[in-house]
């Protein structure tokens, strides 16, 4: 596994902007313009992190996510598709992150960031943020050394998502994580527990930093 980033994408002008974006901050860079010559380019050189378009010439790419993942990659989904579904179908298969065109560079090149130190041995795992330490044997959650006193539903749920630190779970792995698959499609069990969850780790529930919000999708640890 190397730490080069490859993107996949038809288009040559944005296949340039990021390239221009990941050498200054100093990524090695593959490319590829559709789907067969971008599976072919990661199985050779194993990159960290692959950018994938959804629309490619050859193939759907939500038909990569799996391979890709299996090889042991982190995909970030960078497409002009915005749809709900197709975020939840991206990051169900497997995918880290879903950024949707027309994107900020920076913004971007956080993600890949983010991505790397989760992927890297020991880069990514530690499950704290603002504070907030989780320690799953002795089944405890502390902020600033205080401890917090959750039901079990509520840590197994805030335990789940911090094994994902930065990286959006979708509310039907939720669902059928912590309810089982006959639960997966009520939403209504998971907004109750998020709820009462931020009301004891949030220190203003109403503006959450630790348990964030992607609409119609999923939560995210951080």
């Amino acid at each position: 596994m190397s730490n080069a980033v490859l993107v996949i994408d038809d288009e040559d002008a944005i296949r340039l902007l990021v390239r221009r974006a990941l050498d200054r901050d100093g990524h090695e860079v593959l490319e590829a313009g559709n789907a067969n010559e971008g599976l072919s380019l990661a199985k050779a050189r194993m990159p960290a992190v692959v950018l994938l378009d959804l629309g490619l010439p050859d193939r759907d790419g939500l038909e990569l996510v799996q391979p890709l993942v299996t090889g042991g990659a982190a995909v970030i989904v960078v497409t002009a598709r915005d749809a709900t579904a197709e975020k939840v179908a991206a990051l169900d298969l497997g995918a880290d992150d879903y950024v949707t065109k027309p994107f900020d560079t920076d913004e971007l090149l956080a993600r890949v960031r983010s991505a790397l130190r989760r992927h890297r041995p020991g880069g990514g795992h530690a499950p704290a943020i603002d504070g907030l330490l989780i320690d799953e044997q002795a089944h405890r959650v502390t902020i600033d050394g205080n401890e917090v006193h959750l039901t079990p539903k509520e840590f197994a749920l805030l335990a789940l998502l911090a094994r994902h630190p930065g990286r959006v779970v979708t509310h039907a792995t939720l669902l059928r994580e912590l309810w089982g698959p006959a639960h997966i499609d009520d939403i209504e069990y998971l907004r109750v527990a998020v709820r009462a969850l931020r009301l004891k780790i949030e220190t203003n529930p109403s503006a959450p930093t630790r348990l964030r919000n992607e609409p119609g999708v999923g939560y995210r640890f951080g």
